[in-house]
């Protein structure tokens, strides 16, 4: 059973949480947050904040904080084919009380359907805050483009711009 190998990023200023489902096979190998060169979420976010692609883990970790957004998957561990959430069998959730101990979050988004499903499963009745449910930026959601994606997670901007 893979476990999740990547710390959360989050401080004392973070407002929004961004939840994912459990990290890809690459993102584990590489041990960061969405680091398949195929996800589109570094590109939405930069997009979204008219800012550069940040391209190493340093400058990730920094673009999150220094734009009060705290990152983490609501597995812990699991069961999984590659990296298929579909094949997503026997979870542990993570515990998510640090994060919400430490940092102000306004509001809690979902990257795709699998972490909505999971956080409501399992994370909504100990935080008490409903969360935000946002389109994949994984590769497989083909229906959505870069462009239809900053759409709809435009809803992010009013918590995190200053």
């Amino acid at each position: 059973m893979p476990q999740h190998n990547i710390n959360p990023i989050y401080n004392q200023n973070s407002k929004i949480l961004i939840l994912g489902s459990f990290p890809s096979v690459k993102s584990r190998e590489g041990q960061f947050f969405y680091d398949h060169p195929q996800n589109r979420f570094w590109k939405v976010l930069a997009g979204l904040l008219h800012e550069d692609v940040p391209l190493t883990h340093a400058q990730k970790r920094s673009f999150l904080l220094e734009h009060h957004i705290a990152l983490w998957d609501v597995l812990a561990s699991c069961d999984i084919k590659g990296s298929a959430d579909s094949s997503i069998k026997n979870t542990v959730p993570n515990d998510l009380t640090p994060i919400l101990q430490t940092a102000p979050i306004q509001a809690i988004f979902c990257n795709g359907g699998t972490s909505f499903a999971y956080y409501n499963r399992f994370s909504l009745k100990m935080t008490g805050m409903e969360a935000v449910k946002l389109p994949s930026t994984s590769p497989a959601n083909a229906a959505f483009s870069v462009d239809k994606l900053c759409d709809e997670w435009r809803v992010i901007l009013p918590y995190i711009l200053d």
